[in-house]
């Protein structure tokens, strides 16, 4: 019997040779990461367990990206805590602002992550850097602090999905869509603690901006991970890149699969997942006309470079819906700079749309565009839970960044072929 490569990446960080669905092991970490919401309380933790040192300096790391820059008193203490603790514990990989981005754009930006690693954060969407082929997931603060002192943690072996894309992908059509098509067909909780594995040819053409948005989701859809493996596109992104050696795995011909499921790609549509729920999904053409009050470009899950590219090729030469706010993110301050010198900077501003520093900012009804109550948004963020963006009679849409441009240019959900 084989094993799945988030099986491998397991048993190897387990130093066991085999593995199965179902076990409980305790793994060495390459990467402990945290954020300015989960790491204060995770620091709080370390600290009650008198260590003098954490497990490692170098595969620690800290970004404060959700309220900074910081919004508030509060968010300035939860900064300062950390920044401090970097400080007192030599934690090479603190980036703050001018440094810093969105961490789950920021950390394969930095090379800090990379093929066959295994990663955990104190934030759900960790789950990013299963694009690159690495085992990432999220975990809770605590589990947080205990890795930070012993550089392990347990897990209990998922099960995996096999998901297998074929098709030609259709224009305007990417990662974002195919991963919310996926979460539209099984639900929020059809994945649940298992590992999401994306394969076939749509898959083996995607570029790693659209990689990373369909990993970035796999927990919307209850997954313990989302994984891809590593293939030559993967190897000219971290070329350069990734700061230490890396492991290539590949799941077996005789993998056992908890289920396989198959998508034609080449007849899907862009896909607008409607309040409450990422589930809640309809091709654009079935959403076009609502009427929507903004619109948020950006968050861990669309704000690279080639979601801004799309997002400006849209915009170009047009201007925002005179009732519309448009606000967009890039994902760190390199994202920022790129988009500048390709001119998207501009696209934006003389389009009517304000670009900000990277943050999270509204994706987790922060700040940077809060929703007040009866507003609409319509965000190629990943979550619209009831109050996810504001008030919790608002109500937030889920797409990608050409269908929000085109929605922005009409005051309405649009598919991007109408204003193009």
């Amino acid at each position: 019997m084989g094993m799945t490569i988030s099986q491998k990446i397991l048993a190897a960080h387990a130093g066991k040779d085999f593995i199965e669905a179902g076990e409980l092991i305790s793994c060495r970490l390459d990467v402990v990461l945290g954020n300015d919401v989960t790491a204060p309380p995770a620091i709080s933790e370390f600290n009650k367990l008198e260590c003098q040192k954490v497990f490692d300096q170098n595969s620690i790391v800290l970004v404060p990206d959700h309220f900074a820059p910081n919004k508030d008193i509060k968010s300035a203490e939860q900064c300062k805590i950390m920044r401090d603790f970097a400080k007192q514990y030599g934690i090479e990989n603190y980036f703050e602002i001018g440094q810093m981005g969105i961490e789950h754009c920021l950390l394969p930006e930095k090379g800090l992550v990379g093929p066959g690693d295994l990663i955990i954060g104190a934030d759900s969407h960790t789950c990013t850097y299963g694009a690159l082929g690495a085992f990432a997931t999220g975990v809770g603060s605590t589990d947080m602090a205990a890795a930070m002192a012993t550089g392990e943690a347990w897990f209990k072996v998922p099960e995996s999905i096999k998901f297998i894309y074929y098709g030609k992908t259709p224009r305007w059509v990417g990662g974002k869509d195919f991963i919310l098509h996926a979460i539209g067909d099984i639900g929020v909780d059809g994945a649940r603690y298992m590992s999401m594995e994306f394969t076939g040819e749509a898959i083996t053409n995607l570029s790693m901006d659209n990689r990373f948005s369909m990993a970035n989701m796999a927990i919307e859809a209850g997954g313990k991970n989302g994984i891809i493996a590593a293939d030559e596109i993967t190897m000219n992104y971290i070329k350069g890149r990734v700061r230490r050696p890396y492991k290539i795995y590949q799941s077996d011909e005789d993998a056992v699969y908890a289920q396989i499921i198959e998508y034609d790609v080449s007849s899907m549509e862009p896909v607008v997942a409607f309040p409450h729920l990422p589930e809640n999904t309809r091709p654009v053409s079935d959403a076009a006309g609502v009427l929507i009050d903004q619109v948020v470009i950006g968050s861990c899950t669309n704000g690279r470079i080639e979601d801004l590219e799309a997002a400006a090729m849209v915009l170009k030469g047009h201007k925002v819906h005179p009732e519309i706010r448009v606000i967009i993110l890039p994902g760190t301050q390199a994202i920022y700079l790129e988009a500048m010198r390709r001119g998207f900077v501009e696209t934006f501003i003389e389009a009517g749309a304000v670009v900000s520093t990277p943050t999270c900012g509204p994706c987790l009804g922060g700040h940077m565009g809060i929703l007040a109550k009866g507003e609409k948004a319509l965000a190629t963020t990943n979550r619209n839970f009831v109050g996810r963006m504001g008030h919790p009679e608002s109500e937030v849409y889920l797409c990608n960044p050409a269908v929000a441009a085109a929605s922005a240019i009409k005051g309405q959900i649009t598919p991007p072929w109408e204003v193009l």
